[in-house]
């Protein structure tokens, strides 16, 4: 594939700081994860963050510090990875799915507050970030101080994204993110809570150690998990994070290329509502010729990826939860993602342009 839909971008950096790790013989959780938690938190304007082996257990995580489980529901959206809806039940709670906006593949306020409405057991709402773009955070962060909820945002693929001039990752009583390969940035596999709570953090830090109290050694203060992230992936983080901006730069720059030239396309191209820094982690068109076209880009040697092809309340292992959602069904059906990574070149984002304007149903 000449313009691939992800290229990971490991480089000298990374690999003579994990080196300089292995040489130290401290590979394991330590003094390097204290510094990518710190560091991720500060990029996030937030006062803590506690690492974690990958994004659905910083998810998981995140509700066990905020006490959400057995007895509790969480509204979130069914077109999201399914990780989204399996923390909260892992957890030991139930999500309940809430329709999204058609523009920004959000969850929908109005939709949210009419699940609210209807149950008396709803204990937090998880927003996702969805391909980048915050959420519609002043409208979710009143409906859940009005009926009571905590928020946790779902920032997998929102690594420095900005609400209003706010960091995702600060707007909620806690904040996931994931550090995929794939993702804005990586760890090569990893995660990360984030948070304004001290209460937080500390519950937190010690489910993903074992249920250990701060100070660590073999006094367990609650049941936990080997959650933890080894210091090899927290020394890549922290070149990663270092990279994060001009990353993102180069991500915002390419969709808006892509966006300029796609004008007269036959394609639905993203929208970025005033006050919201979409910082790109995928680049979704939408089209009601999604095969036909991904076929065409495929045979010109364009990736694409679908994401998600079939929204949760959908999937088998939801078939017991009943909700309707309309729009995100559409919008499961409709949705195609093009290369928009740092490494896509000039000379491919016209490859990209040129292939979608000659496509012919």
């Amino acid at each position: 594939m000449s313009v691939p839909i992800a290229d990971p971008e490991m480089g000298e950096r990374e690999i003579e700081r994990v080196r300089e790790v292995m040489e130290s013989g401290h590979i394991a959780d330590g003094p390097e994860v204290r510094a990518f938690e710190d560091e991720f938190a500060a990029m996030c304007e937030a006062d803590h963050g506690v690492a974690t082996s990958n994004g659905t257990t910083a998810l998981h995580t995140a509700f066990e510090a905020l006490g959400v489980g057995e007895g509790d529901a969480v509204v979130t959206t069914p077109f999201s990875f399914v990780a989204s809806a399996n923390a909260i039940r892992l957890a030991g709670a139930e999500p309940v799915f809430a329709d999204i906006d058609p523009e920004t593949y959000n969850l929908d306020p109005v939709a949210v507050e009419e699940v609210v409405r209807e149950r008396d057991d709803v204990a937090a709402i998880l927003p996702v970030h969805l391909y980048g773009l915050p959420a519609e955070m002043d409208a979710l962060l009143d409906i859940a101080d009005d009926y009571d909820l905590a928020i946790i945002e779902d920032a997998a693929q929102a690594h420095g994204a900005e609400y209003h001039g706010l960091k995702v990752g600060s707007l909620g009583d806690a904040a996931c993110f994931s550090l995929y390969p794939t993702k804005n940035m990586t760890t090569g596999e990893g995660g990360m809570v984030t948070t304004r709570r001290d209460d937080v953090a500390e519950r937190a830090a010690s489910f993903v150690n074992h249920g250990r109290p701060p100070e660590g050694g073999y006094r367990h203060v609650r049941v936990g998990h080997n959650f933890r992230l080894t210091s090899i992936a927290a020394a890549i983080g922290r070149v990663q994070l270092d990279r994060l901006s001009d990353y993102n730069e180069a991500r915002r720059s390419n969709a808006a290329y892509l966006t300029d030239s796609l004008a007269d396309a036959d394609v639905a191209t993203p929208t970025e509502p005033d006050g919201r820094t979409h910082v790109y982690h995928q680049y979704t068109i939408r089209t009601d010729d999604r095969e036909g076209l991904a076929d065409y880009l495929d045979e010109v040697g364009v990736g694409t990826g679908v994401y998600y092809p079939t929204p949760i309340h959908e999937q088998p292992a939801y078939e017991a939860v009943s909700h309707d959602a309309p729009v995100a069904e559409r919008a499961a059906a409709e949705a195609l993602s093009l290369p928009v990574h740092p490494n896509v070149s000039e000379q491919d984002l016209r490859t990209i342009v040129s292939a979608i304007q000659e496509y012919e149903r």
